[in-house]
Protein backbone atom coordinates (compact mmCIF):
# COMPACT_ATOMS: atom_id res chain seq x y z
CA UNK A 1 0.00 0.00 0.00
CA UNK A 2 2.56 2.51 -1.14
CA UNK A 3 1.98 5.81 0.63
CA UNK A 4 -1.71 5.14 1.21
CA UNK A 5 -2.97 4.53 4.75
CA UNK A 6 -4.21 1.06 5.57
CA UNK A 7 -8.01 1.16 5.59
CA UNK A 8 -10.60 -0.81 7.55
CA UNK A 9 -11.59 -2.57 4.29
CA UNK A 10 -8.03 -3.90 3.99
CA UNK A 11 -8.20 -5.72 7.34
CA UNK A 12 -11.86 -6.47 7.98
CA UNK A 13 -13.44 -9.88 7.74
CA UNK A 14 -16.37 -9.87 5.35
CA UNK A 15 -19.33 -11.83 6.64
CA UNK A 16 -20.64 -11.44 10.16
CA UNK A 17 -21.97 -14.12 12.48
CA UNK A 18 -25.43 -13.20 13.70
CA UNK A 19 -28.08 -14.53 16.04
CA UNK A 20 -31.77 -13.86 16.54
CA UNK A 21 -33.35 -12.03 19.45
CA UNK A 22 -34.68 -15.29 20.94
CA UNK A 23 -31.42 -17.26 20.90
CA UNK A 24 -30.21 -18.35 24.33
CA UNK A 25 -27.12 -16.85 25.90
CA UNK A 26 -25.71 -20.36 26.34
CA UNK A 27 -25.91 -20.93 22.58
CA UNK A 28 -24.43 -17.49 21.87
CA UNK A 29 -21.52 -18.10 24.28
CA UNK A 30 -20.85 -21.44 22.58
CA UNK A 31 -20.87 -19.78 19.16
CA UNK A 32 -18.46 -17.10 20.37
CA UNK A 33 -16.08 -19.78 21.59
CA UNK A 34 -16.37 -21.99 18.51
CA UNK A 35 -15.77 -19.13 16.08
CA UNK A 36 -13.45 -17.03 18.28
CA UNK A 37 -15.78 -14.02 18.12
CA UNK A 38 -15.59 -10.75 20.03
CA UNK A 39 -19.23 -10.00 19.30
CA UNK A 40 -22.35 -11.15 17.49
CA UNK A 41 -24.93 -8.92 15.85
CA UNK A 42 -28.52 -9.61 16.86
CA UNK A 43 -31.11 -9.63 14.06
CA UNK A 44 -34.86 -9.30 14.40
CA UNK A 45 -37.31 -11.55 12.54
CA UNK A 46 -37.06 -9.30 9.47
CA UNK A 47 -33.26 -9.44 9.27
CA UNK A 48 -32.66 -5.95 10.68
CA UNK A 49 -29.67 -5.48 12.97
CA UNK A 50 -31.16 -4.50 16.34
CA UNK A 51 -28.22 -4.93 18.70
CA UNK A 52 -24.95 -6.59 19.53
CA UNK A 53 -23.71 -9.00 22.17
CA UNK A 54 -20.02 -8.92 23.02
CA UNK A 55 -17.90 -11.09 25.28
CA UNK A 56 -18.13 -8.27 27.82
CA UNK A 57 -21.94 -8.47 27.76
CA UNK A 58 -21.85 -12.23 28.37
CA UNK A 59 -19.47 -11.86 31.29
CA UNK A 60 -21.58 -8.99 32.70
CA UNK A 61 -24.53 -11.38 33.27
CA UNK A 62 -22.42 -14.43 34.14
CA UNK A 63 -23.38 -14.33 37.83
CA UNK A 64 -27.13 -14.30 37.11
CA UNK A 65 -28.53 -17.67 38.20
CA UNK A 66 -30.58 -17.80 34.97
CA UNK A 67 -27.76 -16.64 32.67
CA UNK A 68 -27.90 -19.73 30.45
CA UNK A 69 -31.60 -19.19 29.77
CA UNK A 70 -31.37 -15.45 29.05
CA UNK A 71 -32.10 -14.50 25.45
CA UNK A 72 -30.10 -12.32 23.12
CA UNK A 73 -32.78 -9.65 23.42
CA UNK A 74 -32.35 -9.55 27.21
CA UNK A 75 -28.58 -9.16 27.06
CA UNK A 76 -27.85 -7.22 23.87
CA UNK A 77 -26.79 -3.61 23.59
CA UNK A 78 -29.18 -1.84 21.27
CA UNK A 79 -26.44 0.09 19.52
CA UNK A 80 -24.28 -1.75 16.99
CA UNK A 81 -20.82 -0.11 16.95
CA UNK A 82 -20.22 0.67 13.29
CA UNK A 83 -17.52 2.03 11.04
CA UNK A 84 -17.37 2.69 7.30
CA UNK A 85 -14.88 0.50 5.40
CA UNK A 86 -12.98 3.47 3.94
CA UNK A 87 -11.75 4.80 7.30
CA UNK A 88 -8.02 4.43 8.07
CA UNK A 89 -7.35 1.45 10.35
CA UNK A 90 -5.47 3.73 12.77
CA UNK A 91 -8.61 5.84 13.15
CA UNK A 92 -10.66 2.68 13.73
CA UNK A 93 -8.23 1.66 16.48
CA UNK A 94 -8.70 5.05 18.15
CA UNK A 95 -12.48 4.80 17.84
CA UNK A 96 -12.35 1.39 19.53
CA UNK A 97 -10.33 2.88 22.37
CA UNK A 98 -12.57 5.93 22.70
CA UNK A 99 -15.78 3.86 22.71
CA UNK A 100 -14.42 1.05 24.87
CA UNK A 101 -15.22 -1.65 22.31
CA UNK A 102 -13.13 -4.46 20.85
CA UNK A 103 -15.21 -4.91 17.70
CA UNK A 104 -16.67 -2.63 15.04
CA UNK A 105 -19.07 -3.62 12.26
CA UNK A 106 -19.41 -2.32 8.75
CA UNK A 107 -23.07 -2.24 7.80
CA UNK A 108 -24.73 -2.70 4.43
CA UNK A 109 -28.07 -1.15 3.58
CA UNK A 110 -30.32 -2.70 0.94
CA UNK A 111 -34.05 -2.73 0.34
CA UNK A 112 -34.77 -1.03 3.66
CA UNK A 113 -32.73 -3.52 5.69
CA UNK A 114 -29.54 -2.63 7.53
CA UNK A 115 -27.43 -5.69 8.15
CA UNK A 116 -23.82 -6.35 9.18
CA UNK A 117 -21.46 -6.98 6.27
CA UNK A 118 -18.00 -7.04 7.87
CA UNK A 119 -16.19 -6.88 11.18
CA UNK A 120 -12.97 -5.36 12.50
CA UNK A 121 -11.64 -6.47 15.89
CA UNK A 122 -8.59 -6.05 18.05
CA UNK A 123 -7.46 -9.40 16.62
CA UNK A 124 -7.34 -7.90 13.10
CA UNK A 125 -5.19 -5.02 14.29
CA UNK A 126 -2.90 -7.33 16.27
CA UNK A 127 -2.47 -9.65 13.27
CA UNK A 128 -1.49 -6.72 11.07
CA UNK A 129 0.95 -5.37 13.64
CA UNK A 130 2.56 -8.77 14.21
CA UNK A 131 3.36 -9.60 10.58
CA UNK A 132 5.66 -8.09 8.00
CA UNK A 133 4.38 -10.45 5.29
CA UNK A 134 1.22 -9.17 3.56
CA UNK A 135 0.46 -12.76 2.43
CA UNK A 136 -0.14 -13.67 6.09
CA UNK A 137 -3.20 -11.41 5.92
CA UNK A 138 -4.56 -12.70 2.60
CA UNK A 139 -7.70 -14.01 4.33
CA UNK A 140 -8.68 -10.47 5.37
CA UNK A 141 -10.10 -7.48 3.57
CA UNK A 142 -12.39 -7.00 0.63
CA UNK A 143 -10.13 -8.97 -1.71
CA UNK A 144 -10.11 -12.17 0.36
CA UNK A 145 -11.73 -15.27 -1.13
CA UNK A 146 -15.17 -15.65 0.41
CA UNK A 147 -18.87 -16.13 -0.10
CA UNK A 148 -20.55 -13.10 -1.70
CA UNK A 149 -21.99 -10.81 1.01
CA UNK A 150 -25.51 -10.90 -0.42
CA UNK A 151 -25.42 -14.71 -0.66
CA UNK A 152 -24.19 -14.92 2.94
CA UNK A 153 -26.95 -12.57 4.10
CA UNK A 154 -29.65 -14.54 2.26
CA UNK A 155 -28.33 -17.82 3.70
CA UNK A 156 -28.28 -16.43 7.26
CA UNK A 157 -31.66 -14.74 6.87
CA UNK A 158 -33.27 -17.93 5.55
CA UNK A 159 -31.71 -19.99 8.35
CA UNK A 160 -33.07 -17.53 10.93
CA UNK A 161 -36.52 -17.66 9.36
CA UNK A 162 -36.43 -21.47 9.38
CA UNK A 163 -35.51 -21.49 13.08
CA UNK A 164 -38.55 -19.36 13.85
CA UNK A 165 -41.02 -20.96 11.45
CA UNK A 166 -43.84 -22.93 13.09
CA UNK A 167 -43.20 -26.66 13.11
CA UNK A 168 -45.44 -28.54 10.68
CA UNK A 169 -46.84 -31.91 11.54
CA UNK A 170 -48.40 -34.16 8.97
CA UNK A 171 -51.37 -36.21 9.96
Amino acid sequence: MSGQPLLVRDLMTVGVVTCSTGDSLADIAGLMLAKELEGIVVLDAHGHAVGVITQDDVVRVYGDENARALTAEAVMREEVPTIPPDVPAAVAAQIMQDRGVRVLFSMHHAEGISYPAATLTYRHLLRHLSTADPQALSDLGIHADREAPVAAFVRRRDAARNRHAPKRTDG
